[in-house]
């Protein structure tokens, strides 16, 4: 973390006029006295560091060795800052908002000004998404393996597994790794996993697949159907799947294929539908639906 705030504070000095030790302080959430060690390791680094006491002193380094902000936008700051606060929506630390004062020390201003994109990547989960993220970081970063146990369609299970991505795609977070129990990569929802402990069992890096996550691992298509849908769930459809998703028929009508992942998968989310669905294909599943249906039936009658 040192040499982190060491590159933050230089930043910060090469962008700015003067700023004051508590303000570094409060900055980089350490004492001031830390700060002035930093400016002592600076200064022997041949950083050309002055201070100056009195009612306007403060840190600076001195004119000659300032260098041009940044070669960026202000367009293309608008961007970035906007990606990095969307990690802080899910960091649980304010880690990424040093990393702007990093890049800018204005940002909160002039540099934000007109910002017209937010992103909140923590959903209604930031209470306990956020503490198993960061969890997840730092045994990526140590190499660490994680364990927990996993709520999936097949049942409960107790997993181990060496982290190596988190992702975060279709609304939800996943880390993806190498399952130990398994013997192979897999990818794990956080939303199904209760708790994550970091065992503290360093492991080796593997060779990654050349795929690594690609859609197949997220929705392997192992089973093909074919749905008619009333022209009142066109706007589910392109909100699930895309424009491209369908095809009209003369009479309104939308004819939907998709690969889904498993008959639990698919019956799901064709009941969210309510009538306005019919499955076509696999004709051997209609039946199965149908019983499924009727069940559902006798608990209402």
């Amino acid at each position: 973390m040192k040499i982190d705030r060491l590159i933050g504070i230089l930043s910060i000095l090469l962008q700015k006029e003067k700023i004051t030790a508590p303000e570094l302080a409060e900055k980089f959430e350490v004492s001031r006295r830390t700060i002035n060690r930093d400016i002592e390791h600076l200064c022997k680094a041949g950083i050309p560091v002055v201070t100056t006491c009195g009612k306007n002193g403060g840190i600076s380094i001195v004119d000659g060795y300032k260098i041009d902000k940044t070669l960026l936008t202000s367009s293309d700051m608008k961007a970035i800052f906007a990606g990095l606060k969307s990690l802080d929506s899910v960091s649980g630390t304010n880690r990424y908002q040093q990393l702007m004062d990093k890049l800018s020390p204005d940002c909160s201003g002039g540099a934000l000004s007109g910002q017209y994109i937010s992103i909140d990547l923590s959903s209604w989960y930031k209470s306990t998404l956020a503490p198993k993220i960061e969890k997840i970081r730092q045994a990526i970063e140590r190499r660490e393996k994680i364990a927990f146990d996993y709520y999936g369609p097949k049942g409960e299970s107790h997993r181990k597994l060496e982290p190596y991505r988190l992702v975060f795609k279709w609304s939800s977070w996943y880390v993806w790794g190498y399952c130990v129990d398994k013997e192979d990569f897999r990818l794990f929802k956080l939303n199904r996993m209760p708790e994550i402990e970091n065992t503290g069992e360093v492991f080796g890096a593997r060779v990654l697949p050349e795929s690594e996550i690609s859609p197949v691992v997220f929705a392997p298509g192992q089973l093909h159907a074919r749905i008619l849908f009333e022209p009142e769930a066109k706007w589910r459809l392109i909100d699930d799947f895309g424009l491209d998703s369908f095809t009209e028929q003369p009479d309104g009508m939308l004819l939907f294929a998709f690969d889904f992942m498993d008959v639990d998968n698919l019956f799901s989310w064709l009941l969210s539908f309510g009538s306005q669905a019919e499955l076509l294909e696999p004709a051997e599943l209609r039946g199965i639906f149908f019983e499924m249906i009727q069940k559902m039936m006798k608990k209402y009658k």
